[in-house]
């Protein structure tokens, strides 16, 4: 039954899905519609953080109250997840992995099923067939999984006699024991495995070693003991654990683990975000500005109505800051994208177009080199009388722009109406635990977009430590970094953010090799603390 159907009994309805093992992206497309119409959303906290981003803003979140065990918190949940549907509520019931592996949910769907509520089962990633791949361990055709802490001495003596490639669901304390209890079965003690705990997240660790000296190997590496709680791990036992070297393709993503700091609100730095998790990095978005109306809105709203008059052949938007300002002008009187029509229409980057193209207007000019005002006008034609009727630009822009682009119009031979639409001005500071992690070396790399966002971040939250890698995306804002103390590390090729993005993607993959070459450990930047801190470059 899909959760939009109607349902005539009064009753709800149930989703019991499976989240996986942690990697959101790994939900499958029933899934994210199953969240889309979620009324309520039930599990563990770090279940309900794979699943919400998905559901709708209003969805309600319940945690089950556990009491002495797992059967406790099972029937906790049962409760919680019947009485909410028996009032007609559509709830999700999420889990880890597959809801058709967890003995839990098992039960909570015979009381569903026998109570006559409806529910589905919507299958998801579990650990065993996940971590593996995240871990670059393929598994053959002839595996056996096994749950450490439930498994038999006669289950032990099965998979300790089969040549099988053996998944171990265990804890970072007990695989040592569970080695031993291979061993002691008959697995040779040079059989090869891999442990790997925080599986398909950006935490994910692994470490290779045999049957017999996975105990030193975790001994050496610090990795025991840990004043923490069990923590989850999958172990992969056989000959196929060799092949990591070759196939560990998480691990090896350019800026895996890296937290980098993007100082600018969510909306701006969504595609930027994206791109950075697309190299393994965990971005934290910081605004460092915030947007505001114009003092005296007088002048933009005469703009506005001489773009539906006719007053302007062209108008320009050089921030998606200001697209936003001329379309919350538009909607308060009413109007939408078909008010362009017959004006031709500037963006000075990318991502100012893909904000134009959303508000529905497709630009007519989009620098091809340089995405900066400098780049606009390489590629602006010059005023025609014969071609060109009207001889006006429209540049809605912040306050404290340049007034670069109004003189090189100026000198094309156009007249510009160059309007504040909106006032920039230093964002609040963050939360005390972010100044603190950005000044004691919690952040592995800033990324600054503009000299503003040196300034403003310094302003805000202070200097980022010495250990953390500076991006710039040019030369003045490099400048203006090394004027505040800071080293510049990175420099972006071209005044793009993808581009310089990208650029520390490179400097990332440089040093792992440097490291692998040397024969040292790879670690993040914030992992090394020396003493004193960093300054610029003479």
């Amino acid at each position: 039954m899909s959760p939009t159907a109607v349902n005539h009994s009064g009753l709800g309805h149930v989703t019991f899905l499976g989240a996986g093992p942690g990697d959101p992206g790994l939900l499958t497309l029933r899934a994210v519609e199953a969240l889309s119409h979620a009324d309520l959303l039930v599990g563990e906290p770090h279940v309900l953080e794979v699943v919400r981003t998905h559901a709708r803003a209003d969805v309600g979140t319940a945690e089950p109250a556990a009491g002495e065990g797992a059967l406790d918190a099972s029937a906790a949940a049962t409760q919680l997840v019947m009485a909410s549907a028996r009032t007609g509520k559509r709830v999700v019931r999420a889990v880890a992995g597959d809801p058709g592996l967890d003995n839990c949910a098992a039960s909570e769907m015979l009381a569903c099923a026998a109570a006559g509520i409806p529910f589905e089962v919507v299958p998801g990633v579990s650990a065993a067939m996940g971590v593996p791949a995240y871990a670059g361990v393929p598994l053959s055709a002839d595996v056996r999984c096994v749950d450490a802490a439930t498994a038999s001495d006669r289950c032990w003596s099965e998979v300790g006699a089969s040549e099988a490639t053996l998944v171990l669901t265990t804890t970072l304390q007990t695989v040592v024991a569970a080695a031993a209890e291979l061993v002691a079965a008959g697995r040779k003690p040079d059989t090869p495995l891999t442990v790997t705990v925080a599986g398909t997240t950006t935490r994910q660790r692994t470490w290779t070693a045999t049957l017999a000296t996975i105990a030193s190997e975790l001994k050496a590496t610090k990795a025991l003991p840990t004043p923490e709680g069990p923590i989850a791990a999958i172990a992969v036992v056989g000959q196929r654990s060799l092949q990591r070297a070759q196939l560990s393709w998480f691990e090896t993503k350019p800026l895996f683990g890296w937290r980098v700091l993007v100082p600018r609100t969510k909306e701006q730095a969504a595609s930027l975000s994206d791109q950075l998790r697309s190299y393994g990095a965990v971005p934290h978005e910081v605004p460092t500005i915030a947007v505001e109306p114009p003092r005296t809105p007088q002048q933009m709203e005469r703009a506005v109505k001489g773009l539906v008059t006719g007053r302007y052949e062209w108008i320009a938007f050089t921030s998606v800051n200001a697209v936003k300002a001329v379309r919350e002008k538009f909607e308060e009187y009413g109007l939408d994208a078909r008010a362009f029509a017959g004006i031709k229409v500037a963006a000075v980057g990318e991502q100012t177009a893909q904000s134009l193209v959303e508000f529905g207007v497709k630009p007519d000019l989009v620098p091809s080199g340089e995405q900066s005002a400098a780049g606009l006008l390489e590629d602006w034609p010059p005023y025609d009388p014969v071609f060109d009727p009207i001889d006006r630009v429209f540049l809605p822009r912040a306050d404290i722009a340049t007034e670069t682009l109004v003189a090189g119009l100026v000198e094309l031979g156009w007249e510009v109406d160059d309007v504040t639409a909106y006032r920039t001005v230093r964002a609040s500071p963050p939360p005390a635990d972010t100044r603190e992690a950005i000044k004691g070396g919690g952040f592995d790399a800033v990324l600054f977009t503009s000299s503003s966002t040196v300034r403003n971040l310094v302003g805000i939250a202070g200097k980022p430590h010495n250990v953390t890698v500076i991006a710039c995306i040019g030369p003045a804002t490099a400048k203006t970094a090394e004027e505040h103390g800071l080293r510049v590390d990175v420099m972006s090729p071209e005044p793009s953010v993808h581009a310089l993005a990208q650029a520390l993607a490179d400097f990332g993959t440089a040093r792992r090799v440097a490291a692998e070459d040397a024969g040292d450990p790879v670690t993040r930047p914030s992992e090394r603390r020396p003493g004193s801190r960093r300054r610029a470059r003479v």
